[in-house]
């Protein structure tokens, strides 16, 4: 179907933060598959994690115990807020699950009523029917038939407006720490810690979505955790990054959240099967050591850093440095769709982002000296940007 406005670009095998083309063209990629090749393309250890298991075993179905889930579930919950996992194909189907928990659990509690989910505006939680009414984008819901019930939109960081919204029909609020595709907004500490309270007062469940931003991108491995365990979830949704370019999510969540998700209330074919937990306990394995969050920290410092002079010396290209980490947004003054194309004439791959944005998620383990060539062709394009918008006055 045509519904991939697709760069004219193809790439045979990537190592790194490198991908080439079939001709042997490299480009320095800042997009890692947007935020899922975490470790870089062509990771030995995934690849040995991935070859190790196709040889013993591929797929079983979840009518039987597969004990590599109960290990990447084990490995999960020990760095994380959560009790339990179950694990998906994708984020959107996490968010799915997610969804259901929280009105599993109010039903379990006799409050059949509260089913409203609160999202927020600029928000992005995958493609089903069920999150895309729940991120309310208008030009992802047009077409697909009227609203459905129990989605409510609050605006990006009105906290008294967010307040209003929660009622007796209201079991959860879903947010991003920190958006992706909204323009890499990301919410301050302090008001993730008051969304916390509010919910602790009203009953409510608080639903993180930290599929793009959570597994090592903000320099902790989860983004949550900057509030020094002050504003923990009850479920959070995660995928991307956890299988490193394999397709693999999971829904994590409190035992007390999770407690209406009985036998037969959810399910999955594909979700957790041998292959996806083999590459998912392999990919956590690296993301949760402490010398990788340090250097994305460290990354993190040098890119703020230079895009700050970037904007100061570029002032009619580059607006505003946003985001967390290695989860950067550069809002533009140029078309960003434009931008993205001076990028990749210079053979940098960025992603596009909501708000005339251009995002760059490169792989956690890009080094310092790809850092450096980074900004050096991000700057080749704002020089491009400058002379396009002269010529065109």
């Amino acid at each position: 179907m045509g519904v991939y406005a697709r760069a004219p670009l193809a790439f045979e095998r990537g190592e790194g933060a490198r991908l080439y083309t079939a001709e042997g063209d490299a480009y320095l990629d800042c997009m890692a598959g947007i935020a899922v090749n975490a470790l870089g393309h062509s990771n030995p250890k995934l690849i040995q994690a991935l070859k190790d298991q196709a040889d013993k075993l591929w797929h079983t179905s979840n009518i039987f115990r597969i004990p590599n889930q109960e290990k990447l579930a084990d490995l999960l919950t020990r760095n994380t807020f959560a009790d339990v996992a179950f694990f998906t194909n994708s984020g959107a189907e996490a968010v799915e699950c997610a969804i259901k928990t929280a009105r599993k659990y109010h039903w379990a509690n006799g409050q059949a009523e509260r089913i409203d989910i609160i999202g927020f505006d600029g928000s992005f939680h995958g493609r089903t029917i069920a999150t895309i009414f729940a991120a309310g984008n208008p030009s992802y819901v047009e077409g697909f038939g009227p609203p459905l019930p129990g989605f409510v939109q609050a605006k990006f960081g009105d906290l008294e407006g967010l307040k209003a919204l929660i009622g007796p029909t209201t079991a959860a609020i879903l947010l991003e720490p920190v958006q992706g595709e909204g323009g890499a907004r990301h919410w301050t500490e302090a008001q993730l810690k008051e969304i916390r309270r509010l919910c602790d007062e009203t009953g409510t469940l608080l639903i993180y979505d930290e599929i793009q931003c959570g597994l090592g991108r903000t320099g902790r491995l989860f983004a949550y955790e900057w509030a020094d365990g002050e504003a923990d979830p009850d479920i959070m949704a995660v995928a991307k990054a956890l299988g490193g370019g394999f397709p693999v999510g999971a829904c994590l969540a409190t035992a007390e959240a999770a407690k209406g998700m009985t036998p037969g209330s959810h399910g999955s074919t594909y979700g957790g099967n041998p292959l996806a937990m083999a590459v998912g306990i392999a990919s956590v394995e690296e993301l949760v050591k402490p010398e990788l969050l340090a250097h994305v920290r460290e990354l993190a410092g040098y890119f703020n850093q230079q895009l700050s002079g970037l904007k100061d010396r570029y002032p009619d290209v580059v607006v505003d440095i946003r985001g967390k980490g290695l989860l950067i947004g550069v809002k533009l003054a140029t078309p960003n769709r434009e931008f993205m194309q001076h990028a990749r004439d210079e053979h940098l791959l960025i992603a596009g982002g909501g708000d005339n944005c251009v995002r760059l998620l490169p792989p956690l383990t890009l080094t310092l000296d790809e850092a450096r060539e980074a900004i050096g062709k991000l700057e080749r394009a704002c020089e491009t940007a400058r002379a396009k918008a002269k010529a065109a006055a």
